[in-house]
């Protein structure tokens, strides 16, 4: 977590089903309110006493018509063996940063970091700083260094068209060639002398402890075959919470979950093996068809508010409402518009299939909490 980190979506698609984050906060809330909300949720729903804190999967292992799970303690080392009837796989993957290998990196002599490791603008204050990647982590760190920093170059190939009025000392650049011991030459055969760079290149799926038995196929940046973008297709006993992006991720991951809940619980039955390879494959035949990677098959974007319906359709759980795909849809063109104010935006929810947009009152000030 770096110092001004705020959530690039609003209060009202970040919060889980029935626990709303409470009022008196900002639309867009800092790091350290939205992790006190996820203290505050296992808090109140007693959700510790079921967490093994310090302790790291070893292995998940499908044998005999069970999952065999090894786990080890991290302070004393010791390994502990439990069988299992499903497995929920929700490790997050923003942990293995995505480190480009890119000529002549060992001999340029300024600092290179990835997001991953971002805490603050200050060391790059009155410096020349290259930020490479313009997805969410790109933006936001580019934003924020351009406060302190001389010149702020920004190399990505991103076809997004962001309309916001940079500051002058901002530079849009094509993708890096090569390094030099002072800088870097970019693909157009430009070169700029360069003090720092951040690698804001995403991060890659890792699941060191699935062995073959789990049958996934297991890329950097993607999973498959999954019904519903979570459940494994070939072990359907497994699923992988988390995994989708271009979505309003704690919504998703609710969903996920409640989705999942209602699976174990018997409340409704997947569809044959044959179906779901179905489902999994025309998604992987459109992502072909437009000559898109696999790693796309995560993707939710447009389709997100179909895949809640889907969701709740099947399992009978309560449906995301619509008007948090409305949200995130308005939010993304507001980002796209202004990257240095979208987050004065208020979003009200009116009902499930409208809300209202005003401007903060009085503005974000990040010292302010409602948590003991």
């Amino acid at each position: 977590m770096y110092s001004n980190l705020r959530t690039n979506l609003p209060k009202p698609t970040m919060e889980m089903r029935g626990f709303p984050l409470p009022d008196g906060i900002p639309s867009f809330p800092p790091w350290h309110i939205f992790y006190e909300y996820l203290q505050s949720y296992a808090k109140h729903f007693e959700l510790e006493k079921y967490i093994k804190f310090l302790h790291n999967a070893v292995s998940v292992r499908r044998e005999d018509d069970v999952w065999k799970v090894k786990y080890q303690n991290v302070k004393t080392g010791q390994q502990f063996n439990e069988e299992f009837d499903y497995v929920i796989v929700a490790n997050g993957h923003f942990s293995k940063p995505n480190m480009p290998n890119i000529l002549g990196e060992d001999i340029f002599q300024g600092t290179i970091i990835h997001s991953h490791d971002y805490k603050t603008p200050e060391p790059y204050r009155g410096r020349r700083v290259l930020v490479i990647g313009a997805g969410p982590s790109g933006m936001d760190i580019g934003m924020d260094v351009t406060h302190v920093c001389s010149t702020m170059f920004h190399s990505h190939h991103s076809p997004v068209n962001f309309r916001t009025q940079f500051p002058p000392h901002y530079v849009k650049k094509p993708d890096v060639k090569m390094f030099n011991e002072t800088g870097v030459i970019f693909v157009d055969g430009t070169f700029e002398e360069i003090d720092d760079v951040i690698y804001c290149t995403g991060f890659h799926y890792d699941f060191p402890f699935l062995d073959e038995t789990c049958e996934l196929n297991l890329k950097p940046h993607s999973v498959s075959p999954l019904y519903k973008y979570m459940v494994n297709i070939h072990q359907p006993s497994m699923i992988m919470i988390g995994l989708v992006v271009r979505a309003c991720l704690v919504v998703a991951l609710d969903a996920q979950a409640r989705y999942a809940t209602a699976l174990i619980k018997g409340n409704f039955t997947l569809p044959p093996h044959d179906v779901m390879m179905q489902e999994w494959q025309r998604r992987a035949d459109v992502l072909q068809s437009k000559g898109l990677p696999m790693s796309h098959i995560h993707f939710l974007g447009e389709k997100e508010d179909e895949y809640y319906a889907g969701l709740s359709e099947e399992s009978g759980i309560d449906r995301v409402p619509p008007v948090m795909f409305k949200i995130r849809t308005t939010d993304t063109d507001a980002k796209l518009e202004n990257l240095y104010t979208f987050r004065d935006y208020v979003y009200t929810v009116i009902d499930d299939h409208t809300f209202v947009r005003t401007i903060e009152d009085p503005p974000y000030s990040d010292n302010r909490s409602v948590y003991p």
